[in-house]
C-alpha cells in the first residue's frame, strides 16, 4: 500500500493550463522553466516527477550561433554596448503589450 505524503489540488484554465501547487514545486525542487513528467498508471493514478532536461541539438542554431562567433573574432569593432536610451525606447514600445494567459487558444481551422 502507498501512503501519499503530500496532496493538493490545482484548477485547470481555459486553455488547459494549471499552476504547479507551491508544496508540489518545493518538494520537486521545480524552478521555472523547468520541465515535469507525467506518468499514467494503469489504475488511473498520475505520478508527476521533476523532468532531466536532455540536450537536444539544434543544427540551425548552432549554425547561427558559429556564424556569430566568427563574425565577431573577425569584426570585433562591430560591437556595440546598448545605451539606456535604447532600452528606454524598446520599454516604450512593449509598455501596453497585453497578453493574457488564460484567453482561449485561436480556433485552428477545426
Amino acid at each position: 500500500m502507498t501512503i501519499a505524503v503530500l496532496e493538493t489540488e490545482s484548477t485547470l484554465t481555459d486553455r488547459y493550463q494549471t499552476t504547479v501547487p507551491e508544496p508540489v514545486r518545493q518538494a520537486l525542487k521545480l524552478g521555472k522553466r523547468d520541465k515535469v513528467h507525467y506518468s499514467i498508471l494503469d489504475n488511473g493514478d498520475v505520478l508527476i516527477r521533476r523532468s532531466n532536461p536532455v540536450e537536444i541539438a539544434d543544427p540551425v542554431m548552432e549554425r547561427f550561433l558559429d556564424f556569430l562567433s566568427q563574425d565577431l573574432q573577425a569584426h570585433p569593432e562591430r560591437l556595440q554596448a546598448i545605451d539606456a536610451a535604447w532600452v528606454k525606447r524598446l520599454q516604450a514600445v512593449i509598455k501596453n503589450t497585453a497578453i493574457d494567459l488564460d484567453a482561449p487558444l485561436p480556433n485552428d481551422g477545426d
